[in-house]
């Protein structure tokens, strides 16, 4: 019998684990299979559930910045950090990273929760607005919506106990992350040094097919092509292309089958003291190409590395900015919107060359 990593995710606990081949459904009602991509599983790169059995120890940031931390990697983001990130604005050009949700009927759009707006000073009679105030309903991980997750989305069960960074309690209920590691202890915001990672550039490509798994060779072969080191206390923005093949092809279940990072890639995470990882879709390769774990990347950054992940990050005027001056390094920064009990904040950061 296979031995199976559990995870709880905060606020979507039938995100379950699945194996190696995920399966959507398009609004035809077609199903489409997603299979792995062949080269995970090389021996050079191939992550068992072993393998982050391993990792959860060796990886581990629990009690590096004392017991009561709550911010995880964000503390490689120092005043000097930030001194250093301020000296790479050049031009003053600023262009958003963030994505907002839509009330579109798409494949990927109003994920967990309809997405819905509406006036709030209305005329019975009439139905017509008396004044112009409005409200807006969506949820916080939408399939389209930029959102940086806090690091008690994700845990790992220890003794019939969900258990997430720095070894709290996950402390799950229906008012969301109550305790600790919820969106509104990580900060108010930061700004540091932001590095675009541009794979499909790096291709000569658009964008790159679902299921392509990025390893660390593409990462060392970026910093080579871009002239960059990913240095601590970096926000490290990894582009697939998601919303360039989104609007050439139209929508998909881009969580299902889509680009990024293979599992392969955390220790090196850990080892360049990334502050924040940043994708345009949601950072792990889809399907992830280790049996039984659907997320490892999510999983192992979250709970262990206590690296916070952006997902659905709008990548394309960064990329073509940073292209236009052959230049991959930049300000970003960004303010944390304090959600109460949130397990994750809307992310509309600045990147400024």
């Amino acid at each position: 019998m296979k031995r199976m990593r559990v995870v709880v995710v905060a606020g979507l606990l039938t995100l379950g684990l699945v194996g190696p081949l995920s399966t959507r459904l398009v609004a035809q009602g077609e199903q489409e299979r997603f299979e792995a991509h062949p080269s995970t599983q090389a021996p050079s790169v191939r992550v068992t559930l072993e393998t982050l059995e391993r990792w959860e120890s060796e990886l581990s940031n629990w009690g590096r910045w004392g017991p009561d931390d709550q911010r995880g990697t964000l503390n490689f983001i120092t005043p000097e950090k930030t001194r250093e990130a301020a000296l790479l604005v050049e031009d003053g050009v600023t262009v958003s990273l963030g994505h907002f949700v839509s009330e579109e009927d798409a494949i990927d759009s109003q994920t967990f929760a309809p997405t819905e707006h509406w006036m709030t000073s209305v005329d019975p009679n009439t139905g017509q607005p008396r004044a112009a105030l409005d409200a807006m309903s969506f949820s916080l991980h939408d399939g389209q919506l930029a959102h940086m997750d806090a690091l008690c989305h994700y845990a790992t069960q220890r003794d019939g106990e969900a258990i997430i960074f720095n070894g709290y309690p996950q402390n799950l209920n229906s008012d969301g992350c109550s305790g600790n590691l919820s969106v509104e202890d990580m900060g108010p915001g930061y700004v540091t040094r932001g590095i675009l990672v541009d794979i499909p550039l790096l291709r000569g490509v658009a964008w790159l097919e679902p299921s392509t798994p990025i390893y660390v060779s593409d990462l060392q072969e970026w910093e080579a092509f871009a002239g960059v080191t990913i240095r601590s206390g970096d926000v490290l923005l990894v582009r697939g292309g998601r919303w360039a093949r989104r609007v050439a092809e139209g929508p998909w279940l881009y969580g299902r089958g889509g680009a990024g990072l293979h599992a392969s890639v955390l220790p090196w995470l850990k080892e360049r003291g990334v502050s924040l990882l940043v994708s345009d879709a949601v950072n792990d390769v889809q399907p992830s190409g280790v049996e039984g774990i659907n997320r490892p990347v999510h999983t192992m950054t979250q709970v262990f590395i206590g690296l916070p992940l952006v997902d659905n990050g709008y990548l394309e005027d960064v990329a073509r900015e940073a292209a236009r001056r052959e230049r991959w390094e930049f300000m970003v920064s960004w303010q944390i919107t304090s959600v109460p009990n949130g397990t994750a904040s809307p992310f509309n950061a600045l990147a400024t060359f």
